[in-house]
């Protein structure tokens, strides 16, 4: 939101700002606009087919179960108290901040946004063969008690010893087209960042999408992307914004960036490779004419704490995408089935 000392302008800053409002809020519950509606198209495969593994895995379907119970126990917990302290106990990556975002804004708003909604049932899991460490465990839940589709949880076990935790959580994009994997009783091999013969690396193709989102149809990767719907959602999101900070002067940037070593990959059995990630975003707003820059939602109120406005606003993001990579011999595009969007960071510059 937008302010000056004018009483005169008072009325239209106050217009604009209900633009912005309306348009930020738009991002944390609609720029996954795919996340209600029919649900994504979740497949298993009964052999484990271009990723055939001579091993079999150390994990079963049952202790998997356990696992996930015991990091919603403490998810839970964190969400009736509201108070994040303990959830580093099951969580790390990315899911540690979004969650510790999503659980100090609902203890300033007295609510936790309904997308932060974990069910605890699943379609699906995907346990891996590999037998050193770090490993990655993913599962695929049901949709949510409101509709809401599954979500895609992906959980580290850093060595021999230690407990594995959640981290990593997408909402999946209605309709999504998921790849097959192995049942759980063959399972599937975890892939690198550098796997070869797809039409891109999973490091570089993380990297291309974190371009593709800063710069939209200008970046030189946009052809090697299909639409999904956080792009789109996001794109009509900042052009909302963008007509209220021209009706008072003002500009915004949007620039994303690949966190480091923040990718897990699993090898499915169409030959391409599953591939979550975290890119961080920084949203940059300045206000024109003299004004202040002020939070635009609840959210970012919650984690402004009080700070004093001053013309620049700066909010960061962290993002959790969920892209399938294919064989470079399909020729096909890579696409984005499912994302993750919180703030986490509010300062004025």
């Amino acid at each position: 939101m937008i302010r000056n000392g004018r009483n005169a302008n008072s009325a239209r800053a106050m217009r604009v700002a209900r633009v912005a409002a309306a348009a930020l809020a738009v991002v944390s519950m609609s720029a996954l606009a795919g996340c209600e509606g029919p649900v994504p198209k979740v497949t298993a495969s009964a052999s484990s087919g271009t990723t055939s593994n001579t091993r079999t895995p150390d994990l079963t379907v049952d202790q998997e179960a356990k696992i996930r119970a015991s990091i919603l126990d403490v998810i839970n917990a964190a969400n009736d108290s509201k108070d994040p302290s303990a959830l580093q106990t099951r969580l790390t990556g990315p899911s540690l901040a979004v969650r510790t975002s999503q659980l100090t804004i609902a203890a300033a708003t007295g609510a936790l946004d309904k997308t932060a909604n974990i069910p605890s049932d699943i379609e699906q899991t995907v346990i891996p063969t590999d037998t050193g460490w770090p490993r990655t465990l993913l599962s695929i839940t049901t949709t949510t008690s409101d509709q809401q589709t599954q979500r895609l949880l992906v959980m580290e076990q850093t060595s021999a010893h230690a407990n594995y935790k959640l981290w990593g959580v997408a909402r999946l994009f209605s309709g999504a087209q998921l790849p097959k994997f192995a049942v759980p009783k063959i399972g599937t091999a975890m892939g690198t960042a550098n796997d070869t013969g797809l039409v891109a690396t999973p490091a570089d193709a993380v990297a291309q999408y974190a371009d593709l989102l800063t710069n939209g149809a200008n970046s030189q990767y946009a052809a090697s992307f299909a639409d999904d719907a956080f792009r789109t959602d996001l794109a009509a999101t900042v052009a909302k914004v963008q007509q209220g900070m021209e009706a008072n002067k003002g500009t915004q940037t949007q620039t994303f960036a690949v966190e480091p070593d923040a990718i897990k990959v699993m090898r499915s059995s169409d030959g391409g490779d599953l591939v979550i990630a975290q890119i961080n975003s920084e949203w940059t707003r300045q206000a024109g004419e003299g004004r202040q820059s002020l939070p635009a939602s609840a959210g970012e109120t919650a984690l402004f704490a009080g700070g004093t406005a001053t013309s620049t606003m700066k909010v960061t993001y962290v993002n959790v995408i969920a892209l399938y990579v294919p064989l470079a011999s399909s020729g096909a595009q890579i696409q984005a089935v499912g994302a993750e969007r919180q703030p986490v960071k509010v300062e004025a510059l």
